[in-house]
């Protein structure tokens, strides 16, 4: 799957241009936005105009699993969460990846404080939001990749 550089779409523009059974995706932040959050040491990329997601899965195995347990998980089994622009790049290219009561965590991409950006179903779009790291939700998962291809 292409994952373009978030730096020429900004996140914003591109939940916009998500379709949802005929829904444009929406981001609810507050009290932060989509750019503060960061990528997380342990994940390794090219900063290129583009680059490759390879073995994407959504995360059911980690429904209702708390995302700070999911990510030790994830890294224990060499793989790599999912940053909020890799989410959105998923959704944009599989839009049927985005299930009620199968959403997902987005681990890779963190604010300084215990925030763990999500995407999921909400008002029938898809929604950019944030929960609580230490909250299990029994339908948000975390979605990760096999690797990341220049």
């Amino acid at each position: 799957m292409i994952v373009v550089n978030a730096d020429l779409v900004p996140v914003e523009e591109a939940m916009n241009c998500l379709d949802f059974k005929g829904k444009a995706g929406v981001v609810s932040m507050y009290p932060r936005k989509p750019e503060d959050f960061k990528t997380i040491e342990h994940v390794i990329f090219s900063r290129g105009f583009a680059y490759l997601l390879t073995d994407i899965d959504r995360g059911k195995a980690f429904l209702n699993v708390i995302p700070e347990t999911a990510l030790k998980t994830i890294l224990q089994e060499n793989r790599s969460p999912l940053t909020i622009n890799e989410g959105i790049a998923v959704l944009t290219q599989y839009p049927e990846f985005l299930m009620k009561n199968n959403c997902f965590s987005l681990l890779a991409s963190r604010f300084t404080d215990q925030r763990v950006p999500a995407l999921w179903i909400s008002d029938k779009r898809p929604k950019l939001g944030w929960c609580w790291d230490r909250n299990p939700h029994t339908w948000l998962g975390s979605a990760s990749c096999g690797a990341r291809v220049s």
